[in-house]
């Protein structure tokens, strides 16, 4: 194994381990923070992929942007950022079941979609950045906008939350 692989090996893991953090923490902003870390090991598993484009793209749009919209979401919003144990009581084994199926339903597409595709390294440009702009700007820009309205919808209905249970009533005994 070269250090290439191993270094590759090594990022692939961190990645899956922070992203298994995200999603089990009971602490929003420990979660936006390991988010942080598992972008940014995409990241570096890009660099080694010759992609050096889309790394910078993956840090500064989704590590220094979207992760700063969430994190000010959630400060503006007042959302509880602390340990909340009562989030997830009930609802981890639908969660884990409904994760299951949705990645197989995308291992499933990804592998029917591009079982005939062979890439030639030799010829390609591997991380240009004209080619991946024009990937990006000529197949990709609807998915990539959906995205984005997508964030924008996520981020709106966070306030709309936060401010449905501002409005509600203090209970008694509460500072």
């Amino acid at each position: 194994m070269s250090w290439v692989q191993v270094l590759f090996v090594l990022l692939s893991l961190v990645a899956v381990a922070s992203a298994l953090l995200v999603v089990t923490t009971s602490n929003l902003v420990h979660a936006a923070l390991w988010l942080v870390v598992t972008l940014g090991s995409i990241a570096g598993v890009f660099l080694l992929l010759a992609a050096e484009f889309v790394a910078w793209v993956q840090v500064l749009i989704y590590v220094g942007a979207v992760v700063v919209l969430l994190l000010f979401a959630l400060m503006l919003t007042r959302a509880p950022t602390g340990r909340q144990d009562d989030l997830n009581v009930g609802r981890v084994v639908p969660a884990a079941i409904v994760a299951v199926l949705v990645g197989a339903v995308l291992v499933s597409t990804v592998v029917a979609g591009f079982h005939d595709v062979q890439l030639d390294l030799e010829r390609a440009v591997v991380g240009s950045a004209s080619v991946t702009g024009g990937t990006v700007f000529r197949l990709w820009v609807l998915p990539f906008e959906v995205l984005s309205v997508l964030l924008l919808a996520a981020l709106v209905g966070a306030i709309v939350l936060s401010k449905l249970r501002a409005d509600e009533p203090a209970e008694a005994g509460e500072d």
